[in-house]
């Protein structure tokens, strides 16, 4: 007589919740590949080979990671300030989290980008682009562009553009260099699951910026 599957012996429950999860990843894999797939087209990684536009979108991150200069954030900086000088763009909005006054990613953009060259005058601040979401919605919303060359590195700008589909901001990527830490099963993993928030975010929650004030930091200290 044959025996039934060892997964049968288990609980009714046990199975639906095993059921249940494994049809979310599948879910969430299938949703991280469409987003790849939506935006490879309009990637680029050479700045002399990136279609201009009037503005490009920096998206903040730390400066540091375990006390040493995120390398991430490196790679950003020079790639936002390499597409300037090659007349790509004419303007870079910064958009990154200043939510206290301890911690400002958006200030510190700026002063590294005028320390490569790109002048002052030329940058706009967004301060409180405190996710991808907020980063992306406040250009269209708040700063009322309509198109943008979003610069970070590949799988962030991926889902950036997700999201700029999503509020009809006519968006391409200008990769940043990558690191090898990317394609460790962490970073992997927290960007599938990022994605999997985005489209949660879009079609089910319908999710706005925390705010969508001209400056956010001036807003706050009115308050």
């Amino acid at each position: 007589m044959r025996s039934k599957p060892a997964f049968r012996h288990l609980p009714v429950w046990t199975r639906v919740i095993t059921a249940l999860a494994m049809t979310g990843l599948f879910a969430a894999l299938l949703n991280d590949f469409a987003i790849t797939r939506n935006a490879s087209a309009r990637l680029y990684y050479q700045a002399e080979e990136t279609p201009e536009c009037q503005v490009g979108l920096l998206l903040g991150t730390s400066k540091y990671a375990e006390g040493h200069v995120n390398q991430y954030y490196r790679a950003r900086i020079e790639a936002a300030a390499e597409l300037f000088h090659a007349g790509r763009v004419r303007a870079i909005l910064v958009s990154g989290d200043a939510s206290t006054q301890y911690y400002d990613e958006t200030t510190t953009m700026q002063r590294d980008l005028v320390e490569l060259g790109v002048p002052e005058d030329f940058i706009m601040l967004d301060y409180a682009g405190v996710r991808t979401l907020d980063s992306v919605f406040r250009a269209k919303k708040v700063f009322g562009l309509d198109r943008v060359i979003v610069v970070s590195q590949q799988f962030h700008c991926e889902r950036a553009l997700y999201l700029a589909d999503a509020v009809d901001l006519a968006a391409t990527g200008f990769c940043a260099e990558d690191t090898p830490y990317t394609q460790s099963l962490l970073v992997r993993s927290r960007e599938t699951l990022a994605r999997a928030m985005a489209f949660v975010d879009l079609n089910i929650f319908g999710t706005q910026p925390r705010s969508l004030e001209q400056d956010e930091r001036a807003a706050r200290a009115s308050r």
